[in-house]
């Protein structure tokens, strides 16, 4: 198979059986389909719920949770990168202005 062309990989989640069409590796699909899986059967555990729209509902809002989580601490972080290096460069201008004759 050429690489980036698309394939179909057969994942189980909640039960269910679903033929996902991507580029990505099947081990990468899996990964995904195990994650959402894991998280609807932690919400179905904790919501006394059967109806599995609601379940995957929840799921999804618990997964965009841990998104916007995850990308407000990376954002974060960039900005202290940014931040650090800004002073270190203005720190390195200064000494080297101060050594020049």
């Amino acid at each position: 198979m050429a690489e980036g062309s698309e394939r179909i990989t057969t994942v189980e989640i909640y039960g269910q059986s679903y033929h996902v069409r991507g580029i990505s590796s099947p081990e990468y699909i899996a990964q995904l389909a195990a994650f959402v899986d894991e998280r609807m059967r932690e919400v179905s555990e904790l919501t006394p719920t059967v109806d599995t729209l609601k379940v995957a509902i929840l799921a999804a809002l618990n997964i965009a949770d841990k998104y916007v989580t995850a990308r407000k601490k990376l954002q974060t972080f960039e900005q202290l990168v940014t931040d650090r290096t800004e002073k270190m460069r203005a720190s390195l201008d200064s000494a080297l202005r101060h050594e020049s004759p």
